[in-house]
C-alpha cells in the first residue's frame, strides 16, 4: 500500500503570533520561528514609539517569543538591555503559557540627534552595555541569569554570542522587522509592523558529535569552532543565514513555508504551534501592594489632590488609588 503524502496547501497553517517547534533530524537541528503580526502592532501602537525604537522592541519580542516559549516549567523569561545609547533600555519577557509584554525607554533628544546624524543602526542606538536573559521559576527558586556586552553588534548577534558562552549550544539566530504602509478598505493611509523569527540549534543525538575541546580552559567560542567543520550543522547555518527579512515578514510565505523552503531536501518536523498573547501581568490589587509598603511620608509625597495614580510602563494602563486606603498603613 503506498504511503499518502500530505502537500503543505493542505495543512493548518499556524499563522500570525503562533511560535512553531521544528525539527530537521537530517541535520541533527531543532529550533523554533515566528511571524509576529496584530499583536506586535498593539503592543507598539500603545506607546507610538518612534519607527526606530519600535524596530529594536519588535526584535525583542521576537527573540523572548521564541525563547520563552520553550520554557517546560511555569515562570517568567526575560530578555533586556542596558545601554549608554539612546534607548538605554529594552525590556521583553514572557510569563507561561502564553503572555508577551515589552517596553522601550529612550531619550527623545539623543534619538532625534542620532536619527538626524543617520546613527539609526542597533548597535548606534542602544550604545555599550549588557544583554540579558533571565529565567524566573517563580517563588522558592533562585532566578537564573546569562549576562553578554553589547558590543557594537545586532540583537540576533549578541544572543549567537550568549548560546556559545552560557548554553554552549551551536545557535543561529534571525530576527527581521518590517514597517508596511498600505490603505484599508475606505482608502485611508494604514500602518503596520510585523516581525518574524528563527532560531536553530545544533543538538546531535551521537555522542561522540558532541565531543569538544575542554571548556575549562576557555569559552563557549571553542564549542563552535569543534563543530565548525561538522557537514550537517554547518549546512543548517547557512541555510538559516539565508533567510531575509522578507521572507521573515511575510504574510503570504507564512512559517510553514519558510521552513519547507529552508529544509525540505532534508525533512523537516513541524509541532503542534504555540499562540502568544499581548498580556500585562500588572493588577489593582499588585500595585496596591507595593503602595502599601510606602511609610506616610512617601504616600504623602505620591499623592495629588488625595488621589495616587500609578501607570504601568508596560501596558500603560492608570490605576487610581485614594490615600485613605492607605491610612492604616
Amino acid at each position: 500500500m503506498a504511503e499518502a503524502t500530505v502537500e503543505l496547501n493542505d495543512l493548518s497553517l499556524a499563522g500570525d503570533d503562533r511560535v512553531v517547534p521544528f525539527q530537521v533530524e537530517g541535520l541533527d537541528v531543532r529550533g523554533r520561528a515566528v511571524q509576529l503580526g496584530p499583536m506586535l502592532n498593539t503592543i507598539l501602537a500603545r506607546h507610538d514609539y518612534p519607527a526606530p525604537v519600535a524596530r529594536l522592541l519588535a526584535e525583542s519580542l521576537v527573540l523572548t517569543a521564541l525563547l520563552g516559549t520553550s520554557l517546560k516549567f511555569s515562570g517568567k523569561f526575560t530578555v533586556q538591555t542596558k545601554g549608554d545609547g539612546p534607548v538605554d533600555l529594552l525590556v521583553a519577557d514572557f510569563s507561561t503559557p502564553d503572555a508577551l509584554r515589552a517596553y522601550a525607554r529612550y531619550d527623545e533628544d539623543a534619538l532625534a540627534a542620532a536619527v538626524e546624524a543617520g546613527k539609526t543602526a542597533p548597535q548606534e542606538l542602544l550604545g555599550e552595555g549588557i544583554l540579558a536573559f533571565t529565567i524566573d521559576q517563580g517563588m522558592g527558586m533562585q532566578p537564573y541569569q546569562g549576562i553578554v556586552p553589547l558590543d557594537g553588534s545586532t540583537l540576533e548577534e549578541i544572543a549567537g554570542v550568549y548560546f556559545r558562552q552560557s548554553e554552549q549550544i551551536p545557535t543561529k539566530v534571525r530576527l527581521g522587522v518590517a514597517e508596511l504602509l498600505d490603505r484599508d478598505d475606505d482608502g485611508k493611509p494604514r500602518h503596520n509592523w510585523r516581525a518574524g523569527g528563527i532560531v536553530a540549534q545544533f543538538l546531535p543525538q551521537a555522542p561522540e558529535r558532541m565531543r569538544q575541546p575542554d571548556l575549562h580552559g576557555g569559552d563557549g567560542d571553542e564549542r563552535e569552532e569543534a563543530h565548525a567543520g561538522d557537514d550537517a550543522w554547518s549546512e543548517a547555518r547557512m541555510l538559516v543565514e539565508t533567510v531575509d527579512t522578507d521572507e521573515l515578514t511575510d504574510p503570504q510565505v507564512g512559517i510553514e513555508r519558510l521552513l519547507y523552503r529552508l529544509f525540505h531536501e532534508r525533512g523537516v518536523r513541524i509541532y503542534e504551534p504555540q499562540q502568544v498573547f499581548d498580556r500585562c501581568s500588572c493588577s489593582r490589587d499588585k500595585i496596591k501592594g507595593v503602595l502599601s509598603g510606602f511609610t506616610a511620608e512617601e504616600i504623602e509625597a505620591s499623592q495629588e489632590n488625595g488621589q495616587i495614580a500609578v501607570s504601568c510602563e508596560f501596558c500603560s494602563t492608570t490605576y487610581r488609588y485614594d490615600v485613605a486606603e492607605f491610612a492604616a498603613a
